[in-house]
């Protein structure tokens, strides 16, 4: 029988939780453990072909050990990743501090809670996360960037609609400071991570959410992993953790189950996947919203004085998907399409705030950030127009044929090329908005009788919120001369998708109002720590990666400062 094998602190997954405390553990010489399901994504290996996208979802059970995940329930799905460095694989580079006035957590009778944490508490580890994180501004000021047409007209609309528009921060090397932002650079020095793998500047291919193939997002495989592996951390990718517990001498026993590279493309029993067990003085769970509220509720009973606050204040963040429709603009007298170009930059390049409301009440404030997609998505919606691009291809055929029968020394080929994509208004003139904020959470998970993860939650508790930002994002739309609509998915069924999901296991002052206190740690449960977006005890508002990792940069002080009780 294999030994089993120890260390100083197990940490089970690598996104913005579990690669600051992986990092940060053992920049103090801990020996640690990072687990992480998916599997390592350097540059160029992130799919794109049509088949590659097919399996790109995470279930081993059926051979996928792809990139995505969705978690689907009635009111709202989520989609999360599997892979080294976690959400920093798919999400949109937004660095945004948590407003000071938002450290709070509405009820749903109209009252609120304020966080045990605050932002002055939080600033220095904001700090220190951007630091390591090296974000950059769109470079809106300098050519060819100064040029993106997303970019300007959600400017220009912005401000004429009395908002306050801005350029937050994103995790994206445009340039190699100083030298002037260039697209599709090298970065210098830049093969000196993880991978081993040159990294190229943006090269504003809108892919950000699908996988940067070039090395341009700063995710946190190219600093806290690259820095925690030179460390000497042991980092196990494709180990998914199942099973965790108090151990009879001490500190915690993991069980995780390994998938392999031979595996992937072919159904698997993994439940009957052999358990490797390894132990630890220290236990870090960062698997996530869904991820950590699901294996904490399956290993419940092996933590017999957990809060019941387990499951509780989930919310999606206030997250809200509508488009921006057949933008238009006035030259003379004339009215024409405005080209947007949503695949041109990176997938976000600016942003709005708008402010809460001076009486409080069910006004709290939002942000509005212009989206982006890749460039193959403009095909798709072009071709969305079924029977207009029947009728251009078959007109296209019939004029080639024609001039080939007839010998026709015609050379007017760019014009009917012109003819065959028609004038692509569809694509060019559309735009994705993304809503984000401080609406209600009241969403509970918990298992139902296949001990499968449920969520009731539904949108109608935080009305007043969404329909202040479909406000903001109709007005926007309107100073584009265009339509707006929103996510089909909410005219149908009130539903929305959340990239952001937070909850679960709620940060609190006592076990009685939460599953961990203001440091990460479990109440009742010496250095066992939880640190990702499931301890939020309630909305971030803006993008929560920042959050995550400053929280969890003050976990990791802590635990330091502290030691672990035995």
């Amino acid at each position: 029988m294999p030994t089993t094998q120890h260390f100083d602190a197990i940490v089970v997954g690598s996104g913005f939780g579990g690669s600051v405390m992986a990092y940060r553990l053992a920049q103090a010489g801990l020996e640690v453990c990072l687990l992480e399901r998916g599997k390592r994504y350097p540059p160029g290996s992130f799919a794109r072909s049509p088949v590659e996208m097919r399996s790109n979802f995470w279930d081993p059970s059926l051979g996928s050990h792809g990139l995505y995940q969705v978690w689907r329930f009635d009111g709202i799905d989520g989609l999360v990743s599997a892979g080294l460095g976690g959400g920093s694989l798919i999400y949109a580079n937004v660095l945004i501090r948590k407003d000071e006035n938002w450290f709070i957590r509405r009820r749903s009778d109209g009252g609120y809670d304020p966080w045990p944490v605050s932002r002055a508490e939080l600033n220095p580890h904001y700090d220190r996360v951007e630091a390591m994180l090296a974000p950059q501004q769109y470079p809106f000021d300098k050519e060819p960037y100064s040029d993106t047409p997303k970019t300007r007209a959600f400017q220009e609309a912005s401000r004429a609609a009395g908002l306050d528009w801005l350029l937050p921060k994103l995790a994206v090397t445009f340039g190699d400071p100083p030298d002037r932002p260039v697209p599709g650079e090298p970065i210098v020095g830049s093969k000196d991570n993880i991978h081993q793998r040159t990294r190229y500047t943006c090269r504003l291919c809108g892919e950000c959410d699908i996988g940067c193939n070039y090395g341009s997002k700063n995710t946190l495989d190219y600093n806290y992993l690259t820095q925690a592996s030179k460390l000497g951390v042991t980092i196990r990718d494709r180990c998914e953790v199942r099973t965790f517990a108090p151990a009879d001498e001490g500190g915690y026993t993991v069980g995780y189950v390994e998938h392999h590279p031979e595996d992937e493309g072919s159904p698997t029993d993994t439940k009957q996947l052999p358990t490797v067990e390894i132990k630890a003085k220290r236990l870090i769970l960062a698997a996530g919203t869904f991820g950590s509220t699901f294996l904490l509720l399956k290993n419940r009973r092996n933590f017999p004085n957990l809060s019941d606050t387990l499951g509780r204040y989930f919310s999606g963040n206030g997250d809200l998907l509508g488009f921006i429709l057949d933008a238009h603009q006035r030259i003379g007298r004339d009215r024409t399409t405005r080209v947007l170009a949503p695949s041109r930059g990176s997938v976000i390049t600016s942003a709005v705030r708008v402010p809460d409301r001076a009486d409080g009440g069910d006004g709290p404030g939002y942000y509005v950030q212009d989206g982006g997609y890749p460039g193959f998505v403009d095909w798709l919606v072009e071709a969305s127009n079924a029977m207009g691009s029947l009728r251009r291809v078959l007109d296209f055929v019939e004029d080639r044929i024609l001039a080939h029968l007839t010998h026709s020394p015609q050379t007017d080929i760019d014009a009917q090329v012109q003819a065959l994509l028609g004038d692509a208004h569809r694509s060019a003139s559309l735009l994705p908005l993304l809503g984000m904020g401080m609406d209600t959470p009241d969403g509970v998970m918990s298992l139902d009788d296949k001990e499968f993860l449920a969520l009731n939650w539904t949108s109608a508790r935080s009305g007043a919120y969404f329909d202040r930002v479909m406000d903001t994002m109709n007005t926007v739309a309107s100073h584009l001369d265009a339509r707006f609509e929103i996510d089909p998915l909410w005219y149908l069924h009130k539903k929305v998708v959340t990239v952001h999901p937070v909850g679960g296991c709620p940060m609190g002052d006592s076990s009685a109002q939460g599953v961990v206190d203001s440091y990460g740690e479990v109440f009742g449960y010496p250095g066992f720590v939880i640190a990702d977006g499931s301890v939020m005890p309630g909305p971030v508002g803006p993008n929560p990666s920042f959050t995550i990792a400053a929280l969890s940069d003050r976990f990791a002080d802590h635990q330091l400062a502290t030691g672990v009780a035995t």
